[in-house]
């Protein structure tokens, strides 16, 4: 998805949004790197509005740092990997709200992902962060994507599938049906302390809060078996994507995503022997989309 564009741009911007933050790359037209920001989420679940006000408040940082003011918006060519971009109704809104920068490209977080991780050659990768989703685009362009229909329902091995089975083992805690440990005492702590207070975390939590119990999970793995068995769980969900992406196994899978380096050895064996470390970041996969689809031969 596109918009008409000036032949010229001053800068170009890739933005790596998703449920829990942020991430851009601002390059200038001479393609060399000239700062980065971070702001809150900008994936689409949360509205065009809010994405959009991440969006901005990160790439304001990004020209504070260098001390630079922010260019009229006319003069950047924008490309965005966002969360929810599969929802075309939240992809239409987005673009439609768009504050005015001079060109813009929108994919799904995955798509950029995938460019960033092989710079725009053929590969899979299999993201996993607030969600997860995977992606493999093949020798001849075409793509096909596993995953990425959205929390609860899938999201398989993302922070926010660990953070739903996390509270539930709180639960069957609380309830007598298994036994309180340090993990589920940090788990309670971490949602207000009573068992009142879980209903009340309950009740106002969505993908995101859910995500933020990841961390508690992976801090708990070598204490509590089944802290360390939630990650287990998640290494055999993302054998099951890779598989799905490249059934022959000869594919470069790119595990990527902000608990991929910390799944890592929970992932099996076998996946192991397949799986890489990304080349570059999604928001470098979104400079490439802004460049392909933004720049005029």
């Amino acid at each position: 998805m596109k918009e008409s564009i000036p032949v010229y741009y001053q800068y170009f911007i890739g933005v790596d949004g998703g449920g829990t933050g942020t991430r851009v790359m601002v390059v200038g037209s001479d393609g060399q790197e000239i700062s980065r920001g971070s702001a809150g989420p900008s994936g689409l679940m949360h509205g065009a509005e809010a994405a959009w006000k991440a969006i901005l408040s990160a790439i304001t940082q990004a020209f504070e740092r260098v001390n630079l003011p922010l260019p009229t918006l006319s003069e950047i060519a924008i490309g965005c990997g966002l969360a929810g971009v599969n929802n075309r109704q939240w992809a239409s809104e987005f673009i439609a709200a768009n504050p005015g920068f001079g060109g813009l490209a929108v994919e799904t977080d995955a798509g950029t992902t995938l460019l960033g991780a092989h710079q725009g050659q053929p590969g899979a990768i299999i993201a996993l962060g607030t969600g997860s989703v995977g992606e493999v685009m093949h020798a001849d362009g075409s793509r096909h994507e596993v995953g990425g229909w959205g929390f609860p329902s899938s999201d398989e091995a993302s922070g926010a599938w660990m953070g739903l089975r996390a509270i539930n083992h709180l639960q069957h805690a609380l309830d007598g049906r298994t036994a309180m440990d340090d993990f589920t005492q940090a788990l309670l702590k971490f949602c207000g302390g009573t068992r009142d207070s879980v209903f009340v975390w309950l009740a106002q939590a969505n993908q995101t809060k859910f995500a933020q119990l990841a961390p508690v999970v992976l801090e708990f793995a070598e204490k509590s078996s089944r802290a360390k068995n939630i990650l287990l769980e998640a290494g055999i969900e993302v054998e099951k994507m890779a598989n799905a992406l490249d059934p022959s196994g000869t594919i470069p899978v790119a595990l990527c995503g902000g608990l991929a380096e910390a799944i890592w050895s929970y992932l099996p064996a076998r996946l192991l022997q397949r799986v890489t470390r990304p080349k570059g970041d999604s928001a470098l996969g979104a400079l490439i989309l802004a460049k392909s689809q933004l720049l005029k031969s």
